[in-house]
């Protein structure tokens, strides 16, 4: 068992070197745009994703993942760290049932995104 969480340990220690390299890339290869470009129409506007389907994804993944994902949105992190670590042990027990939905409504359209992105690439990492 403990070679179990020594192999999940340093997969997620993999994850996260793979996730900061990406995100300090990232930047890098961003498309400059110029200051004066038009304005989105509203059909153009990027949308916020669902959030009942954003809480069916986050009970699809594995818990090492979901930890991982939770951690990197302050908002759902604080949610869970309000009960110590009770919360986490809460959690981990029901994390493929636990309602995620009402907090994922709390966050706004830039933190849904990136919820959403911490998913994304939380399943590609399998």
């Amino acid at each position: 068992m403990s070679a179990d969480i020594d192999d999940e340990s340093k997969d997620m220690k993999k994850f996260a070197m793979i996730l900061a390299i990406v995100l300090a890339v990232s930047p890098a290869f961003a498309k400059k745009t110029h200051p004066a470009a038009p304005a989105k129409s509203a059909s153009q506007a990027v949308v916020a994703p669902d959030s009942q389907q954003m809480e069916t994804d986050l009970q699809k993944l594995t818990w090492p993942q979901l930890r991982f994902v939770i951690e990197s949105v302050p908002k759902l992190k604080a949610d869970v760290e309000t009960y110590g670590p009770a919360g986490w042990k809460y959690v981990e027990a029901r994390y493929a049932t636990y309602p995620w939905k009402k907090n994922i409504d709390r966050l706004d359209d830039a933190q849904k995104r990136q919820l959403a992105e911490l998913v994304q690439l939380a399943r590609k990492s399998r």
